[in-house]
């Protein structure tokens, strides 16, 4: 009789210890175009235009803010551990440039090495000059309004 009760006791640890442990695998994920590298390298200056990138690559990821004649096909790949934010594993970006008549011009990839990590400094944003404390705040401006050789309000009274 008392091996019955022992038996659900460790199927049901060795499921919770199952589910505690699924919890901390690796997560992978994929953002943005799907690269295949064939089609990537088959992109050639002077001989392909907008039509043919289109038709062979798909609708660029986004185009230039500043010029409609640069497109970018943006790939990454990410992993996540658990709860922490995902951090990239590989990324692919291809720049396509055009000319006025719709030629391509150029064709560069680059990778991560060009991804830059910003790290926050808290909740504050950092500036440059002077911190002044809270009772500075407070009273720095007392004695500065109305001091010799401050500009004050104009006493021409022809005014309306």
């Amino acid at each position: 009789m008392l091996k019955q009760p022992r038996k659900i006791a460790i199927v049901g640890g060795l499921v919770a210890v199952g589910m505690v442990l699924s919890g901390c695998t690796q997560v992978r994920g994929h953002q943005g175009y799907v690269a295949d590298a064939v089609l990537i390298t088959s992109v050639a200056p002077g001989i392909d235009n907008r039509q043919s990138v289109e038709a062979s690559l798909g609708r660029p990821t986004f185009t230039g803010q500043f010029d409609d004649n640069i497109w970018y096909y943006v790939s990454r790949e990410t992993r996540q551990l658990a709860f922490n934010s995902p951090r990239p594993r590989d990324q692919q970006v291809l720049r396509v440039q055009f000319d006025a008549a719709g030629n391509v011009i150029s064709a560069d990839r680059t990778g991560l090495e060009l991804v830059a990590n910003i790290s926050p400094d808290g909740d504050k944003t950092p500036t440059l000059g002077r911190e002044r404390g809270f009772f500075e705040e407070l009273f720095g401006n007392i004695g500065a309004v109305g001091a010799p050789g401050a500009q004050g309000p104009s006493n021409d009274r022809t005014r309306p």
